[in-house]
């Protein structure tokens, strides 16, 4: 294999998988766990916001993306400018050929429309997409690498309809957050090395879509994700790639509001197409409900 930046990225790739297979292997049925511990303490902090919560005249999607880091996360090493949790431009789930930010960016169907530099201390970099021909927005934050549970804490949070965020460009107004309709992770599924200390419950009756692009997400985010009352639009099964052909291609199922069978056959197609792991084998890598 030639020393190309794909070649790189494939590379790497494999040596997170290696890794989770044996956190995997050694851990036994994540789902037969101890119910989380819950909290109403997200409601506090959504109240807390004295601004007046924008109505989303269209639909948000809010992605929260983990960056890869070799020192702060329990994966394998790999090469040192792709698992840099501070390094947003070469970031393996970022600014590499197959992270969040570059693929939206040269997607013929998503334009970036704003980039925000550090909008939370956790946060290294926002950046706002609107669809070419839907009325739908996508926020994608790159969370620093060491701040692997705060992402975990907010999406969980997010998916439960707290911590609400208003966002305003020039002419557009956007309600983020627990104000989204679909929220996704992206990135090491950190659940795997760490428990979070509380779990929020559903904050209101509003039906949130939630998609988990991590190792063996379904098993170990079913319980929490449960008490939040999100529906478990896209996650998977066993060990995977979290490369943002992945994301894009199930989103695009989701803004022509297919159901999850079909977003689910979407991206098993997408996967095999990238990793040529077989359509069966990409199938059963993902699933789609309860």
């Amino acid at each position: 294999m030639k020393n190309t930046p794909k070649a790189i990225i494939a590379l790497a790739l494999l040596a997170t998988l290696i890794n989770c297979g044996n956190r995997l292997g050694r851990s036994g049925d994540p789902a037969q766990s101890a119910t989380p511990k819950t909290s109403n303490s997200n409601r506090a902090t959504q109240s807390a916001n004295t601004e007046t919560p924008i109505k989303n005249t269209g639909r948000v999607i809010h992605v929260l993306v983990a960056l890869c880091d070799n020192i702060n996360q329990g994966i394998v090493p790999v090469p040192a400018r792709l698992g840099n949790g501070e390094d947003l431009q070469n970031n393996l789930y970022w600014g590499a050929a197959y992270g969040v930010k570059t693929f939206f960016s040269n997607s013929k169907d998503w334009q970036r429309i704003a980039q925000i530099a550090n909008p939370r201390p956790a946060i290294l970099e926002r950046c706002v997409f609107k669809h070419k021909t839907a009325d739908v927005y996508l926020i994608a934050d790159a969370y620093r690498g060491a701040e692997i549970r705060r992402t975990l804490a907010d999406f969980f949070a997010y998916a439960s309809g707290a911590q609400g965020e208003n966002l305003r460009l020039n002419d557009v107004a956007l309600r983020l957050g627990g104000g989204a309709d679909l929220i996704a992770y992206v990135g090491h599924n950190g659940l795997m090395d760490f428990q979070l200390a509380n779990y929020p419950k559903a904050q209101d009756d509003k039906r949130r879509d939630a998609m988990m692009l991590c190792c063996a997400s379904k098993n170990y985010f079913a319980a929490p994700l449960k008490l939040t009352g999100a529906n478990p639009l896209l996650w998977t099964t066993n060990l995977m790639a979290p490369e943002a052909y992945i994301l894009h291609t199930a989103v695009a199922g989701w803004v022509l509001k297919e159901s999850g069978e079909p977003i689910r056959q979407r991206a098993a197609q997408a996967y095999h197409q990238y990793q040529k792991c077989g359509l069966k084998a990409a199938g059963n890598l993902f699933a789609t409900s309860w």
